[in-house]
């Protein structure tokens, strides 16, 4: 069994350690958290007394294997680094890092300590992901890609009324494109690879985070439309047009549900069942990658090709976090 720690107490920790426990390839070993109070109440809930108040020492205990870091964006590079160069492999909620810099820093220390990196991106290792991919030569030429993702903040009241949650803070490294836009970015990037070229456009909002954003990507034959908010909701799906028909699939970061719609013929429901915990692939695949000792996996380049497009979306766009060395160029 994976001896497995937590890093965060939050809800995304508590759905992450459901599916791993589902895997059968993991035990919880202990749970991190700043506040031993915090720590105390939630290592309760699975009836255990290891609990860590220090990530040095998290780090260094020898009965500890892998570590899933679940604390807000701006904190993940040091907190993987350290793990890292510990000894342990780790899990990491999307982004992996704030900026391309980081992730390829992180990248680096990786694939020298021989221990595995893995961004937490749920989307790539679904079924019904699987299916869009199993699909996609029945489109024959792509030609256009339009992928939706605007969910309206519950934390965006709070901003309106003058508070400045973690959500729309750019010290925590957030905002629409880090925290909604990179499920439809990643999904592209998982299907095409990396675009010739991208240009983006966001709102700006006074905390300086974008509160939504419009990115064009540009391959060889087709465009990528990416709309993506924290301000609005959106109730339209996904779509993959091509030439001789088109995909269409519904909650684009969790693929609910998949159609098939060839030019001429009958729409076709193509949608596999999933496990109600989404995050159950990412979990089972984490714990192959640990078991196969996959350094260089698949990936670290989808990884790699987001940093570095969302570093230059932020560019683009004038969202600027404190931990970046760059100057936008809007």
């Amino acid at each position: 069994m994976i001896r497995l720690a937590v890093i965060g107490t939050n809800w995304i920790t508590d759905k992450f350690i459901e599916a791993a426990l589902q895997t059968g390839q993991f035990e919880l070993s202990a749970v991190y958290s700043r506040h031993e109070d915090s720590a105390k109440i939630f290592a309760q809930k699975y009836m255990l007394t290891t609990i860590f108040t220090s990530l040095e020492q998290l780090a260094k205990s020898p009965d500890i294997d892998a570590v899933y870091i679940a604390s807000p964006n701006s904190l993940h590079f040091e907190q993987a680094k350290l793990m890292l160069e510990n000894g342990k492999d780790v899990i990491c909620e999307k982004p992996l890092t704030s900026n391309i810099e980081q992730t390829n820093i992180l990248i680096k220390i990786a694939k020298q300590q021989q221990q595995i990196i893995f961004e937490a991106l749920k989307s790539y290792y679904l079924p019904n992901f699987e299916r869009v991919k199993q699909y996609l030569p029945k489109l024959g030429k792509i030609r256009k890609v339009c992928l939706n993702y605007c969910q309206y903040s519950s934390r965006y009241p709070l901003y309106l009324a003058g508070e400045n949650p973690n959500t729309f803070n750019p010290a925590f490294s957030n905002g629409s494109v880090m925290d909604i836009g990179i499920y439809p970015l990643n999904f592209a990037i998982a299907l095409w690879g990396a675009p010739n070229s991208v240009s983006a456009d966001a709102l700006r909002l006074p905390s300086g985070v974008d509160g939504h954003g419009t990115i064009l990507m540009r391959y060889n034959d087709f465009d990528v439309v990416i709309l993506h908010s924290k301000v609005s909701n959106s109730y339209l799906p996904s779509e993959i047009q091509g030439e001789e028909g088109a995909l269409i699939i519904d909650h684009l970061s969790v693929a609910e549900k998949v159609c098939y719609q060839p030019r001429d013929g009958e729409l076709q429901n193509i949608t596999l069942a999933q496990n109600d915990n989404q995050m159950y692939y990412e979990a089972l695949k984490f714990a192959e990658l640990i078991k196969q000792r996959q350094i260089n996996h698949v990936g670290l380049n989808n990884s790699l090709i987001s940093s570095q497009l969302l570093t230059e979306i932020r560019q683009q766009t004038g969202i600027i976090f404190p931990v970046d060395k760059f100057k936008s160029i809007s």
